[in-house]
């Protein structure tokens, strides 16, 4: 099961549209999953008819129209793994331990937010996971997004990818 992680797209505010590697990545994988700052609703729609599943939250800059289709946090069972998706975890400082606590039946947490791509396993083996922005790198040197595979639970291939630019 492929995945394709995005979040903080901020759609048409802080890019007109997703570059057109997301869209191509979009289609091509099982599962879409987006921890929100979508900003307008017609992303949501465009994603959803693109992709062959969606996993969505709304984010700080959700309007009532996007949180009133989304969850603030979404959970899901792909192929034996138990994913929970959130945009906001705090402070980075302490976020380990505060989500472990928060998220004890969860293998996998991606979040957003801070647009700072992130990786890191809890000490109860809770795995981390930011993509960053594909569309507002902020202070970070590039737009970026993940992708990774589920099978039979495990969560491998996890790779974090910059945004092409230049070829859109």
């Amino acid at each position: 099961m492929r995945l394709l992680i995005i979040s903080d797209t901020h759609v048409p505010q802080r890019a007109r549209r997703l570059p057109g590697e997301i869209w191509e990545r979009a289609e091509a994988a099982d599962v879409v999953v987006h921890a929100g700052d979508w900003v307008e609703v017609a992303l949501l729609d465009e994603l959803e008819r693109r992709s062959k599943r969606l996993i969505g939250v709304y984010g700080n800059n959700d309007g009532p129209e996007l949180r009133a289709r989304l969850p603030e946090v979404a959970r899901a069972e792909l192929d034996g793994l138990r994913l929970a998706v959130v945009h906001e975890t705090g402070p980075a400082k302490g976020r380990e331990a505060r989500c472990a606590k928060a998220y004890p039946d969860t293998d996998v947490l991606v979040f957003g937010h801070s647009h700072i791509p992130w990786d890191s396993e809890t000490g109860t083996g809770l795995r981390l996971l930011n993509p960053g922005s594909p569309t507002d790198r902020r202070r970070q040197p590039h737009h970026t997004y993940l992708t990774a595979v589920v099978a039979r639970g495990e969560l491998t291939e996890v790779e974090l990818h910059t945004v092409d630019r230049g070829a859109q």
